[in-house]
């Protein structure tokens, strides 16, 4: 069989699995080795992973694969049996063939082609490795490039590994079904929802209960209707008749008494397999934490060879579940961090030496489950940060001034180091120096709705602390009443919630503000950031969920908590593009949809509602809804004549009254407080009439706010034009007297008192 025969497309596919699963192997195993190189057990792994590699190369048809095997082999027999002992300089050697490897079995052509210098290369320097370094009488290693000699190695040497590797593919195949991600967010998606209707079956089971009990009262009440009967000279056909109704009427409670007891089965059974099958289907998109971490030990052994520096990498929770989307969007912030670690943290050995610790550095990595959350928690022994350096750099970059820096605590000057393009190195290497690092970091770790903090000890380390959910597919969330709609906030986001009495909020500065652990907090109406209709408070205060985000908290103002729930996340329609404010969509128990908000988002329409300077009341609401008020109206004029004189007409007969200058000051008005007319005026600087009614008619909350234009212009066009804007009713000041405009404010609105 030639090798272009053997290389069969199902058989390279297993070498590939093969060597990804032995280089593992042999990477951890190295690792290891260059610590303590007489490790007995390390080595016997490390020569059994390149012994089978060796073979499965063999199998298909790869004699680059076989030949950087062998001496890999070779190298790791001699310093088995003592013959040498491992150095960085062999390690390093042994780290490139198991790379070499790799890339001969994800491109089986490339060590034939462009790869074959490489390949060559490689080759010399681990047969020159591989001669022997202690005394006595020692076979060298056989020619790499001797091909021939190495097929004449014993039968027995090489058979059992060959069938070995074979097998292992084989079993690799066996275990392992390759099924696209999409298939599985289906899979999940449909066993979720097959839950939800599993759920629903409880109220209607609570349905036909309540229909078997009026069977009851209908049964009792027919043996009246009978009893009452038997003595009177009632027709004998009649009185068949209701003895055969209650006969049916009977046979219609036994029957409904069966198929219930056949239906709470069914539910129970079905909502059992149903949740059985939903947390298979989750379970199947869940990976050991270790999965994300396949390569950053030889990374960091990589770079801190590169710097001079001598690190190791420990993990512990390896094993912790974690949602393979989460793990893959963790790769990337994680290796940020270890890289930072390395070259920032990790001092050189010398001075290391110097500073009475090990030449060696050692990075921690810690995951475990925590609330629903995955805790992750990375410290160094090295240097920690340079808080004074710090300062500096600060008043260098222009980030504070020399006295605001000097008055900064240490929480506050860590925190400028996750700002973007800070850095607080000189040049720009290539490991760090180009403001890209911890910025990163935070922004990935928000996107997956979790955070990041620092703590440092200088001159003993620093240590980053990370929490994202367990997996995107479920969240954890407080689901809140909004504008009548459903909405849900991560609990991973909210520090609290409470409520608040109208008398517990306060104005400061033209902000609403409410007192909390000893600060003032700014109060946000959420109907107003989610722009929908607001509805009526509770009763017994206004619910309140704190979100906050570093230095920023805010309270949000919702109409009623529906209570904590465990959510799956539904995708919008990508058709939507990113929507404002939300995250994704959800289902309720009862199948209510309930839209997840995006956290962050939401502090960025925060700012911009405290940039425009337009937040509303949020107690509004609340005082409307106690008892009887009277009703508001906001006169817009920029005549103070006609101003006043619409304000003491209405005020007189026991309206509200609030004023404005002209357009601009009515729709500041407008959107900070409540009214129930609106009465403007058409010619005004800044904004004029036609504009503000036209922008109150495509305001989603104010469009059904009665208007009403007063105006000199008695022409049709100028009355057509008040009307095609959105005004209710139009009166001519020309005709103005003070019983037209009451009549129009009563048929508009009714009475001052509603």
């Amino acid at each position: 069989m030639t090798p272009d025969q053997m290389r069969d497309a199902s058989l390279l596919e297993l070498f590939r699995l093969e060597a990804e699963a032995q280089a593992q192997v042999l990477n951890a195993g190295l690792l290891v080795l260059e610590r303590h190189p007489g490790q007995a057990d390390q080595l016997e792994a490390c020569m059994r992973a390149a012994h089978s590699l060796k073979g499965a190369a063999r199998i298909v048809g790869l004699d680059a694969g076989v030949r950087v095997a062998h001496v890999m082999e070779d190298l790791l027999e001699a310093a088995r049996h003592g013959h040498l002992i491992l150095q960085p300089d062999h390690i390093d050697a042994l780290l490139q063939g198991s790379d070499l490897l790799l890339r001969i079995g994800a491109d089986a052509d490339w060590a034939d082609s462009s790869g074959r210098e490489a390949v060559d290369t490689l080759l010399l320097r681990l047969q020159g490795q591989a001669v022997v370094a202690e005394p006595g009488p020692v076979t060298p290693a056989a020619p790499v490039s001797a091909t021939v000699a190495m097929e004449q190695e014993t039968v027995a040497h090489d058979e059992e590994p060959v069938a070995v590797a074979a097998e292992t593919a084989a079993d690799a195949r066996a275990r392992v079904l390759r099924v696209s991600a999409e298939r599985l967010d289906h899979l999940l998606d449909i066993s979720s929802k097959s839950l939800v209707e599993f759920q629903r079956i409880k109220p209607l089971t609570d349905s036909l209960q309540r229909l078997r009990r009026l069977q009851v009262s209908a049964s009792r009440a027919l043996d009246v209707v009978r009893e009452s009967v038997l003595d009177t000279a009632l027709d004998p056909q009649a009185h068949a008749m209701l003895g055969e109704a209650r006969q049916l009427l009977g046979e219609c409670q036994q029957m409904l008494a069966r198929h219930m007891t056949e239906f709470d089965e069914f539910g129970w059974q079905g909502g059992q397999r149903a949740q059985v099958m939903y947390d298979a289907a989750l379970a199947s998109r869940m990976r050991p934490f270790g999965d994300v971490l396949a390569g950053q030990a030889r990374m960091i052994r990589d770079l801190g060879r590169s710097l001079g520096k001598q690190v190791r990498l420990e993990v512990e929770g390896e094993n912790t579940q974690v949602d393979r989307d989460v793990l893959e969007r963790l790769e990337a912030p994680l290796t940020h961090l270890l890289r930072n670690a390395v070259d920032h943290g990790i001092e050189l050995a010398e001075l290391r030496a110097r500073l009475g610790k090990p030449e060696e550095g050692c990075i921690r990595l810690q995951a475990r489950h925590h609330a629903g959350m995955l805790l992750l928690e990375l410290s160094d022994d090295g240097m920690g940060v340079d808080l004074e350096r710090l300062r500096d750099a600060l008043v260098a970059r222009q980030f504070a001034s020399a006295e605001t820096a000097a008055r900064l605590t240490e929480e506050e000057l860590l925190a400028f180091l996750f700002l973007p393009g800070f850095s607080m190195r000189e040049q720009v290497t290539e490991v760090s120096g180009r403001g890209v690092g911890l910025d990163a970091v935070q922004h990935m770790v928000r996107q997956l709705r979790g955070g990041v903090h620092m703590e440092q000890r200088q001159g003993q380390g620093a240590t980053f602390h990370l929490e994202v959910p367990l997996t995107l597919s479920v969240v954890r969330s407080l689901v809140v009443e909004v504008g009548g709609e459903a909405y849900a906030f991560p609990l991973a986001h909210i520090d609290r919630m409470t409520r608040l009495q109208p008398e517990d909020i306060v104005q400061l500065e033209g902000r609403q503000h409410f007192w909390h652990e000893g600060r003032h907090v700014g109060l946000v109406s959420g109907s107003q950031i989610l722009q929908c209709a607001e509805g009526q408070h509770e009763d017994e205060g206004i619910p309140v969920v704190l979100i906050s985000e570093r230095d920023s908290c805010y309270g949000i103002a919702v109409e009623r908590f529906i209570g904590e729930r465990t959510l799956v996340v539904m995708p919008l329609d990508p058709r939507l593009g990113k929507v404002q404010d939300l995250a994704a969509g959800a289902l309720l128990d009862d199948g209510t949809p309930v839209l997840i908000l995006d956290v962050e988002d939401l502090f960025q329409s925060i700012g911009k509602l405290l940039g425009s300077g337009r937040l509303e009341r949020v107690d509004r609401a609340s005082r409307q809804g106690a008892g009887a008020r009277r009703k508001r109206v906001l006169v817009v004029d920029d005549s103070l004549t006609v101003r006043e004189l619409e304000r003491k007409l209405l005020q007189g007969n026991g309206y509200d009254v609030a004023v404005a200058v002209d357009g601009m000051d009515g729709w500041n008005a407008l959107r900070s407080e409540h009214f129930d007319l609106l009465i403007t005026d058409i010619d005004m600087p800044r904004m004029d009439g036609i504009e503000l009614v036209t922008l109150v008619r495509r305001d989603n909350r104010l469009q059904s706010l009665p208007a009403m234009v007063v105006s000199y212009k008695d022409r049709e066009e100028d009355r057509r034009r008040g009307l095609d804007a959105g005004a209710d009713y139009y009166l001519a000041k020309a005709s103005f007297h003070d019983e037209a405009l009451l009549d129009a404010v009563v048929m508009l609105i009714g009475d001052a008192q509603g």
